[in-house]
């Protein structure tokens, strides 16, 4: 069967509907969500130095303090204060970042001056609009259950740019020109029709693409192209997994944040023997009588590493713990993690881009790519596309729905002819390999179509 002869098939064409409607009608909601926190996020930068200026702009300074300095001030400013990681400076005019849990357990990111170690404030992030956006845009707020919904949301969003293109694709008489262009003169269905056509081909392929570098976060589908790609030895560097010790953490676990390359790689604990290479531990009775080296010592073991500012340096937790520093620029050809032993001085593991590899480089790429930053303002703009694109798409689907239903009604478009069951169910299986979460609740729906849809099934007047 040929591709028009498929196109302009009517039973098929009206399976596809059926499925475009009810994903839209779930989904809607959710996309709607992504592309506002996905837009606000886009320009994080920029919107916290306009609500945030006098926490995160300083007075250019020549000559720093030691880190040392900033942490304490950080410290001494929140009660009960201690501090888990600095985020050092990009420019002379950028002030330094301590994260710091209070004494009552409350997260805070403090702002210090790095020319004199004067507090400049701090927040929570979670209550500021970038940090909402962040969060809610990952997990819904609602932690792994959420981050389930916001995966299923997104793999169903590919099904709906699927079938959304093979239901826009020229039919009959329609020319190319007529089915790209909305009919901004129309009224009624007609102009809502082709608004939310238009817009759907136009953002079609970067909607798809922010969610493929998007799923890479998920909870599941995340953990699944992880392993398979450790498994397959390209993922995180082989000289950097556990070689049959056992660590104390992920470094993940044990930061909270790391590049997606990292979260699962071992995390190294002071005191190790020839640690990155046999997994032995020393006593760490010994560690007890150890002196910790302290973060500017570490800070220079940093510098003559070659690692220059900005980095995220996290600060050893426990007596087990070491320092932690890593890169996260908007071009992940400059990403390098470095583990340093707080006693002893020596670095424990030392990973750069180079040492990924080949999907571990691909999402890295993505990901900086799904969050504008890779090509700078050029590349915020056209993701901001797709995410205005997805609001559109959100809000016209829905719109044309309300707008055609008779009062009361569904008005879904008719059940699928037991042939076109099969041919989904084949789909199913499909997806379900690529997408195992969207699989699964596609075996849902298909259930509910055969069995409990019929139920409710009412005798009505032919739809057009």
């Amino acid at each position: 069967m040929g591709a028009a002869t498929l196109i302009d098939n009517p039973a098929l064409h009206r399976a596809v509907w059926r499925w475009h409607f009810y994903a839209g009608l779930i989904v809607a909601p959710f996309v709607l969500i992504l592309s506002v926190t996905g837009a606000i996020y886009l320009f994080n930068d920029e919107i916290n130095d306009l609500l945030h200026a006098e926490l995160r702009i300083v007075a250019p300074h020549d000559a720093t303090e030691p880190l040392s300095r900033l942490v304490a001030a950080a410290e001494a400013s929140v009660p009960g204060g201690k501090a888990t990681r600095i985020d050092t400076w990009s420019e002379p005019d950028r002030s330094a970042q301590v994260f710091v849990t209070a004494g009552d357990g409350e997260k805070l990111r403090v702002f210090v001056d790095p020319g004199s170690a004067r507090v400049l404030g701090s927040y929570v992030y979670e209550r500021t609009l970038v940090g909402f956006a962040d969060v809610f845009h990952g997990s819904l707020m609602l932690g792994k259950f959420g981050d389930g919904i916001v995966e299923l949301a997104a793999c169903w969003t590919l099904v709906l740019v699927v079938t959304g293109v093979f239901l826009w694709w020229p039919r009959g008489t329609q020319s190319l020109s007529e089915a790209l262009t909305p009919r901004l003169h129309a009224t009624g269905r007609r102009f809502w029709r082709s608004l939310h056509a238009a817009v759907g081909i136009w953002t079609a392929a970067l909607i798809a693409f922010l969610v493929v570098t998007g799923l890479p976060w998920a909870n599941i589908w995340g953990s699944l192209l992880r392993a398979g790609s450790d498994v397959a030895g390209v993922g995180y560097p082989e000289s950097h997994r556990g070689h049959g010790s056992t660590p104390r953490a992920t470094v993940k676990q044990a930061l909270g944040e790391a590049p997606w390359s990292m979260e699962t790689a071992p995390m190294p604990a002071s005191g190790d023997e020839h640690a990155g290479h046999h997994g032995g531990h020393m006593s760490h009775a010994a560690d007890a009588e150890a002196a910790p080296i302290g973060i500017d010592r570490a800070a220079g073991i940093l510098a003559s590493a070659g690692m220059a500012h900005p980095y995220r340096l996290s600060l050893p937790d426990g007596p087990a713990g070491v320092f932690t520093a890593y890169t996260y620029p908007d071009r992940p050809q400059g990403q390098r993690t470095i583990h340093i032993d707080q006693y002893s001085g020596e670095i424990l593991g030392d990973v750069g881009f180079k040492d990924y590899g080949p999907v571990a480089k691909a999402v890295e790429l993505g990901v900086q790519l799904h969050m504008g930053n890779y090509f700078g303002r050029a590349n915020q703009v056209v993701m901001l596309l797709a995410c205005l694109g997805g609001a559109a798409l959100s809000i016209t689907g829905p719109v044309m729905w309300w707008r055609r239903r008779p009062k009361g009604r569904l008005a879904a478009p008719r059940p699928l002819e037991p042939a076109r069951m099969r041919t989904l169910a084949l789909l199913t299986i499909g997806l379900g390999a690529l997408f195992p979460l969207a699989g699964a609740s596609l075996l849902v729906a298909l259930a509910a179509n055969r069995w409990i849809a019929p139920l409710f099934a009412r005798p009505r007047a032919a739809e057009a």
